[in-house]
């Protein structure tokens, strides 16, 4: 309650009650005896007030007012009874009435300050009905005019009884409450414009009781009470499913995330549910404790509890409860004081609104640890834990973005990698690797931050570095080599000096250059630094080597395998002294649909390092065979050599592949020659040998190609069993110009005789390669001289027609005439 409240109201009630009194006395004074048979109508008249008056209810929780009947009795009193017996009745009921069923938390006040009410209200009504003309009297007749002056008389009377209320009321609640005058007329306006009405109609059936039967009306006060009570419970129905509906939205209301918003709408909700001057939300677990406190208008305050201004009286609260069933706060409230606080069905709706209250807090909390939560590891998806820089996804959503001043430079992109990084975690460890990738991580950042760059982490030993705003494409390297020169200066590691060198790539951002290509052509200028050994090198469209079409073939490497797009064609092998065709090289070929024919070269390595490697060679081997059976069913005798992939050699399945495959083509095992790169498989002999000794044990004859190219060329031979050697064509091409070809080709054909091995020359190409191997002793050779790849139909037509004339030869014999011995009956290995 506002200071001087108090004093105003209770001067209102002093200025009702006397008013009252004088109304008495004045009745008093003027009252006529009634014969002994007419007290038995005053009687009930006073009855009939004490009823209506006892039989009141609220309507609405926390709405200051009580609804009665007391109007439809004095307006039974102001037509039958004259003006100082309706008065004195009516004060004796009302005061009666009031003194007999005081309601709880109903003050002695408040009930003298009621009945002076209802007696000004009665004494209006009285006068009413006699200046519209009713003269009643205790004597003779109850009812002596006609029914229309009897109609205009409750109406007025009942007009001068809701006058008094509406003035005396309202003004009572505004001084109680501190709300205005037009929220009070507002308040329950349908509900007590109804209860005036009621009141006519209830006045009225009674006189038609007494019209019927004097004696009638000893059933008024029952048929009042009863009509009352039905009216009554209708009125609470709609009282109570008002108060949870608006319950229901003040607890819907406080259905947010942010706290601060939970708080001050429940202190306003409170306010509004339980119509109290202030209500307040208090937090104890919290440091300091906080305090939102509020009114029907606005938030009155919101901080620490201890420097909050001192409030209206609180007259009720509920505590708030956590989850371990302790108290995180409480709830207050400031009723009025003519309330008398709370009780009956208002306490279960102040649980119910601190029970969702406390939920709303621990939601609101909750949500906030969520996002302070999600914020600190999207932070952290954007760091690294090491350095604390910024990582890879932070530096490409920078990249991604357009610079903060665009109009104001160039933007450009350093690639930094520490030079020899790995000697440090191999010689000190991981821990002393990453001691120094901190230190040189600050250093960069330092000095980025004093030249307007950003750094970032990328992972190992490798950083970024974006420069923005330069003022022009060249100076890119002169400010990027000022940055890095923080990196000259030693740094302590166990106990020692350690220098740190670095290699920089440098790339001009561009239109249409996407942040991903950006760190890729600094990447490749980063590695062209490297290779130079120079510390910083700008990329150059001319110097990229990356050839885009890899990835391009890696993606349609399985369209190629199922569509048949791998084809193979054969080069021939003949007797170097015969120039009889003795075998064929199946050499693979990728008929691109777009980029025409594919050399092995542009696709293999593609191939090996993909799933399809097994599909692939079934394919190539299937084709390889079939040209095998077409020559074999024209009656030439030839073996096939196929290229064997290391790594198909370390699949357990692969011998069984090729077997089946010759098992269902009805061939020879020896008559298939798989060719091992002797260069590839040095390194895997223990994990191929198990391979190797299940087709050797088959029949399957081995070749080992491109023999001398290897690093261990004779530790191959002395621990793979092959059948045959491969003299590589760069030591054909080179041994009539060069001493050292001739002497490694000699010595090949010697190790080979020595082992029994068969020896093939690649890459014969003239009539005098052929004469020099022949002389050195290599018997069999293959090259553009004898035929270049062609298909098996080809190569069969070819052998048909012969040189010279001969069936079956590609080349004319070195020495006519003469008798040779075919490579194909020479001995086993």
């Amino acid at each position: 309650m506002r200071k001087g409240e108090t004093g105003q109201l209770r001067l209102l009630t002093g200025l009702v009650l006397f008013l009252a009194a004088g109304c008495v006395t004045w009745a008093a004074t003027h009252l006529v005896a009634p014969s002994p048979a007419e007290w038995l109508y005053l009687v009930i008249a006073v009855g009939l007030v004490i009823v209506a008056t006892a039989c009141s209810a609220p309507v609405q929780i926390r709405s200051q007012m009580r609804f009665t009947a007391t109007s439809a009795a004095v307006l039974v009193l102001a037509v039958i009874l004259p003006p100082a017996w309706a008065i004195l009745c009516a004060a004796t009921g009302v005061t009666a009435g009031r003194l007999a069923a005081r309601h709880a938390g109903v003050s002695f006040h408040k009930a003298l300050h009621n009945s002076g009410k209802d007696v000004l209200a009665a004494t209006a009504a009285s006068y009413a009905a006699w200046l519209a003309g009713v003269r009643p009297g205790v004597e003779g007749e109850l009812l002596t005019q006609g029914w229309v002056t009897y109609v205009v008389a409750l109406s007025l009377a009942a007009a001068a009884f809701a006058a008094v209320e509406e003035i005396v009321m309202p003004a009572t609640l505004v001084l109680a409450t501190g709300r205005s005058w037009g929220q009070i007329w507002r308040t329950d306006w349908d509900v007590r414009l109804a209860v005036n009405l009621a009141s006519i109609l209830l006045a009225g059936a009674a006189l038609g009781l007494l019209a019927l039967d004097p004696r009638l009306m000893i059933a008024i006060p029952l048929a009042q009470l009863v009509l009352y009570l039905l009216y009554m419970h209708r009125l609470h129905l709609r009282a109570e499913r008002t108060t949870w509906e608006q319950l229901a939205a003040a607890t819907d209301a406080l259905n947010g995330v942010d706290l601060t918003g939970v708080l001050h709408t429940a202190a306003r909700g409170a306010v509004a549910v339980f119509n109290a001057r202030q209500a307040q939300v208090e937090l104890w677990d919290v440091e300091p404790c906080r305090l939102v406190r509020a009114d029907a208008t606005r938030v009155l305050y919101d901080g620490p509890s201890s420097q909050a201004p001192p409030p209206a009286e609180l007259t009720a609260s509920r505590f708030l409860g956590g989850r371990d069933g302790s108290a995180i706060g409480v709830l207050r409230l400031a009723l009025p004081a003519t309330t008398g606080g709370i009780h009956g069905r208002e306490e279960s709706t102040l649980r119910a609104f601190g029970a969702s209250l406390t939920t709303a807090i621990l939601n609101a909390r909750a949500y906030a640890e969520l996002t302070e939560e999600r914020d600190r590891h999207a932070e952290d998806a954007r760091h690294d834990p090491l350095t604390g820089l910024a990582n890879r996804r932070a530096l490409l959503d920078r990249l991604g973005a357009a610079p903060e001043q665009p109009a104001s430079g160039t933007r450009a992109l350093a690639l930094v990698d520490l030079n020899r990084f790995k000697e440090v975690n191999d010689t000190l460890g991981h821990a002393f690797g990453d001691q120094l990738l901190v230190e040189l991580g600050g250093r960069l950042h330092a000095a980025a931050d004093e030249n307007g760059a950003v750094v970032a982490r990328l992972g190992g030993d490798e950083f970024a570095i974006v420069l923005d705003n330069l003022p022009a494409p060249a100076t890119a390297i002169h400010r990027a080599r000022r940055i890095l020169d923080c990196l000259r200066d030693p740094v302590a590691l166990a106990g020692m000096q350690v220098t740190v060198q670095a290699s920089a790539g440098i790339a001009l951002a561009g239109p249409g250059v996407a942040a991903g290509e950006l760190l890729r052509r600094a990447d490749v200028a980063m590695y062209q630094a490297k290779r130079a050994g120079v510390s910083i090198v700008d990329y150059q469209h001319g110097r990229d080597t990356a050839d885009h079409r890899q990835l391009s073939l890696g993606g349609e490497l399985a369209r190629a395998v199922e569509e048949g797009e791998f084809t193979v064609r054969f080069q021939p092998i003949v007797d170097l002294g015969s120039g009889e065709a003795v075998a064929a090289e199946a050499l693979t070929r990728w008929q691109h649909p777009r980029h025409g024919v594919l050399l092995p070269k542009q696709w293999l390595p593609i191939v090996e390092r993909s799933d399809l490697l097994g599909a692939f060679t079934a394919r190539v081997l299937r084709q390889a065979l079939l040209g095998l059976r077409e020559w074999k069913a024209a009656g030439f005798d030839l073996t096939v050599a196929l290229n064997v992939s290391p790594h198909s050699l370390l699949d357990p399945a692969f011998p069984a592949m090729v077997l089946d495959e010759l098992r269902a083509r009805r061939l020879d095992p020896g008559s298939l020659m798989l060719e091992l790169a002797e260069t590839t498989s040095v390194g895997q002999l223990q994990a191929v040998e198990r391979v190797l000794t299940t087709l050797r044990s088959a029949g399957v004859r081995l070749a080992l190609d491109d023999f001398g190219t290897g690093h261990s060329s004779l530790s191959v031979v002395s621990e793979v069993a092959v059948h045959e050697l491969k003299i590589d064509r760069t030591f054909v091409a080179a041994m009539r110009t060069s001493a050292q070809a001739a002497a490694a080709v000699r010595s090949t054909v010697e190790l080979g005789r020595s082992l029994g091995l068969a020896l093939v020359a690649e890459g014969v190409e003239t009539a005098d390669q052929r004469q020099a191997l022949w002389e050195l002793g290599c018997t069999a050779g293959q090259g553009h001289l004898f035929g270049r790849p062609m298909k098996a139909g080809e190569l069969l037509e070819a052998l048909r027609d012969g040189a010279d004339g001969v069936r079956g030869s590609l080349a004319a014999s070195l020495h006519p005439g003469a008798t040779v011995i075919a490579l194909r009956n020479r001995p086993p290995a």
